[in-house]
C-alpha cells in the first residue's frame, strides 16, 4: 500500500508513518513546519520523504491519512480531493491495524506514553510486539501478533479501536473543546470498556476510573490496599525509586527505577500487571523496568556547567505537578523553576485556576504566550498568559527574546512545560548558558 500522510510531523502521525513503513507499505508526508522536531528521527531513519509544498504528486494508488488536528480546509487536503484519491482519518486507520492485530490498548488521561513504551519493551523482548507511541515511536513487523497502541480520548478517536486488553491508567477532566463534562468523558471511556474482548487493567486508586462499569474481567493496581496489584515499601530518593510489588497478597518481586515520581511506579504497575496477564517472566520485566529510560519529552535532563535543564510534554496541571514533584525528588536542595508554554485558549480557560495553583507552588514561574493552532484567539477574549501571570505570585511573561531572565536561576533545575513546540526556546536558552 501507499499512504501520503498529512500532518506527519505530529507525535501521532509520525508513529503511524514509521509503523506503516515497517510493515511493508510506501509512506510519503507533508507537514506545514520547517522546524526540526523530535518526531523527525524515527522518519529519518526510514527515509520517509517530508514536502513543504504541492511539489508532490501522489499517483492514483496513494491512500491520503491526515490529522484531525490539520483542518479539512488546509490547501493540501482540498489538493488531495481534487485528485480524487482515497481520504482516511488517522484514528480510522489505526483502528483498521487494530483488527490485524492483538491489541492492546493504552489509555487515560496521563502516563498513556510512558506506560505503553513500558509495555511494548516487555512484550518486544519476551513476544515480539508492534507498537504505536504518543512521543512519536512506531514499530511494526508483520511476524508479530500484538499491537501496544496507545490510546488517546480527545474527539473520542479511540472509540475506533478494537483491544484485547484495555488499560486505563486514570480520568480526568481534559480536552474541554470536545467533551462537555467529566461525566462525558467517562462515559466514554466506558465506551472503550465495553468494546474491549478479554481483560480490563485499571487503576483502582482513581476515583472516576472506578466509575467504570463493565462485565470484562478487570483487574485492578494502584497503592490501595484493595486492589489486586499494589505497591508497597516505597523508596523515593534521589537516585532511584524502588518498592514492592505484591499480587492477589503474595509477593511478586521487588521493583527499581531509573523514574522519579509515585506516578512512575503507577505506570509501572499497569506494565507489571499487563505482563502477568500475558504470561512474561518476572525477570524480563525486572530487566526491562530497571533498564528503563523513560518515553521522549517526559522530564528529559540536559545539564550544562551547574544548570538542569528539564524538557517535558506537560500541558495539564496534574502533569505540572507531577513534573515538580519529580524535580523534588531527585534535586531536593534545588530551586524548581517552571517556564510553561499553554496549549489551546480554552484549556487555558478550564484549568486557569489550576495552573495558578500548581505554577505557584514552583519556587519561581514564567509563562509564554499561548500556542494554539486550531482555535481563534478573538473567540476566547478574556483568555490569556497575562491573565494567568497576575494569578501567580511572582510570575512573568518570557519568550525568546527575553530568555536571559533565566540566568538567574543558572545554578537551579529549569522545567520547560509543553505538549506545544517549546524547543526553540530551549536551544535559545541553552545558546545563552554556553556564552557565559
Amino acid at each position: 500500500m501507499k499512504y501520503y500522510l498529512i500532518g506527519i510531523k505530529g507525535s501521532g502521525m509520525s508513529a503511524l508513518a514509521s509503523l506503516l513503513y515497517d510493515l511493508g507499505n510506501t509512506v510519503v508526508g507533508y507537514d506545514d513546519s520547517k522546524e526540526y522536531k523530535y518526531t523527525l528521527e524515527g522518519l529519518n531513519k526510514r527515509g520517509i520523504e517530508v514536502y513543504h509544498d504541492e511539489s508532490f504528486m501522489p499517483s492514483s494508488d496513494f491512500i491520503v491519512c491526515y490529522s484531525t488536528a490539520v483542518s479539512k480546509e488546509h490547501k493540501e487536503i482540498k489538493r488531495m480531493e481534487k485528485l480524487n484519491l482515497k481520504m482516511i482519518r488517522y484514528q480510522d486507520l489505526l483502528g483498521e491495524l487494530s483488527q490485524e492485530f492483538r491489541t492492546i490498548s493504552v489509555s487515560g488521561t496521563h502516563g498513556k506514553t510512558t506506560t505503553s513504551l513500558m509495555i511494548s519493551s516487555i512484550l518486544d523482548r519476551n513476544l515480539g510486539t508492534n507498537y504505536f507511541v504518543g512521543d512519536g515511536r512506531g514499530h511494526g513487523d508483520k511476524k508479530n501478533k500484538f499491537f501496544v497502541l496507545e490510546s488517546c480520548e480527545y474527539d473520542k478517536h479511540f472509540l475506533e479501536y478494537s483491544p484485547e486488553t484495555l488499560i486505563v491508567t486514570n480520568i480526568e477532566l481534559e480536552h474541554t473543546e470536545c467533551y462537555k463534562d467529566i461525566d462525558d468523558i467517562i462515559m466514554t471511556f466506558n465506551k472503550l470498556a465495553n468494546k474491549t474482548s478479554k481483560n480490563l487493567v485499571l487503576c483502582g486508586d482513581d476515583k472516576n476510573v472506578l466509575k467504570l462499569k463493565t462485565s470484562k474481567e478487570t483487574y485492578y493496581y494502584g497503592f490501595n490496599e484493595n486492589n489486586d496489584l499494589i505497591a508497597k515499601n516505597l523508596e523515593l530518593t534521589p537516585d532511584f525509586s524502588a518498592y514492592d510489588v505484591y499480587f492477589k497478597g503474595e509477593f511478586y518481586g521487588h521493583f527499581k527505577l531509573k523514574l522519579f515520581g509515585r506516578h512512575m511506579i503507577l505506570d509501572s504497575l499497569a506494565a507489571i500487571m499487563t505482563s502477568i496477564l500475558y504470561n512474561i517472566p518476572k525477570d524480563i520485566v525486572e530487566d526491562i523496568l530497571s533498564n528503563f529510560e523513560g518515553a521522549t519529552r517526559r522530564f528529559n535532563e540536559t545539564r550544562i556547567k551547574d544548570t538542569i535543564i528539564v524538557d517535558d510534554y506537560a500541558h495539564h496541571p496534574t502533569e505540572l505537578r507531577s513534573v515538580l514533584m519529580s524535580a523534588r525528588q531527585k534535586y531536593p536542595n534545588k530551586k524548581i523553576v517552571g517556564v510553561f508554554l499553554p496549549n489551546t485558549y480554552s484549556r487555558t480557560e478550564a484549568f486557569m485556576e489550576d495552573f495558578a495553583k500548581v505554577l505557584s507552588d514552583f519556587d519561581s514561574a514564567f509563562v509564554l504566550d499561548i500556542k494554539c493552532d486550531r482555535e481563534r484567539q478573538e473567540d476566547y477574549p478574556n483568555v490569556s498568559s497575562d491573565t494567568l501571570i497576575k494569578k501567580i505570585p511572582n510570575a512573568k511573561k518570557i519568550s525568546i527574546e527575553t530568555v536571559d531572565m533565566l540566568l538567574d536561576y543558572k545554578d537551579d533545575v529549569i522545567c520547560f512545560m509543553s505538549c506545544a513546540n517549546i524547543t526553540p526556546l530551549i536551544k535559545e536558552f541553552e545558546k545563552v548558558l554556553n556564552q557565559k
